[in-house]
């Protein structure tokens, strides 16, 4: 697989958001039932609507792009001096291309562009994978902001 390439979705990307959407919420809805935080069910509701019309006003979606096909995303919300990262998601067959490496590149560059004074994010704390990438990064851990159990709160300050 080639080097993943992350460039900012247009409308007529929706259905690849929607896959990785569909992907990253049933992946992670399983972990919670693996980590007996829920019960095995349906996706919430809000989840089934973030994919059947992904649509995320004031925020921009990074497409991680490798060999012609979307293998990864990441949503990034800059709201004044604060920017947050959500939904950062590469497609684990497509692990190991550097997408989230990019894709986190790319979120701290739009961050700082648009004068952020950090980036912050939060994290399960079962994914070690992801936790080590984002603190070879730059992210520390900080207090929780987060009522959600379990979630490791992370920041990066950008200046």
């Amino acid at each position: 697989m080639s080097r993943a390439v992350v460039r900012i979705a247009s409308a007529g990307d929706a259905a690849a958001v929607s896959e990785l959407l569909r992907t990253y919420h049933e992946h992670t809805e399983a972990e919670k039932v693996a980590h007996d935080l829920q019960e095995f069910g349906p996706l919430a509701p809000a989840y089934a609507a973030e994919i059947a019309a992904p649509a995320f006003p004031g925020s921009d979606v990074l497409l991680a792009e490798a060999d012609d096909r979307a293998i990864g995303m990441v949503i990034l919300r800059i709201a004044g001096a604060d920017a947050e990262i959500k939904r950062l998601w590469v497609d684990p067959a497509a692990r190991g291309a550097g997408a989230g490496g990019a894709l986190i590149a790319e979120a701290v560059r739009r961050a700082t562009a648009a004068g952020a004074a950090s980036l912050r994010l939060s994290v399960w704390d079962w994914r070690r994978d992801a936790l080590g990438l984002y603190r070879s990064r730059g992210f520390v851990e900080v207090a929780s902001w987060e009522t959600r159990e379990r979630l490791v709160c992370l920041r990066m300050p950008l200046r």
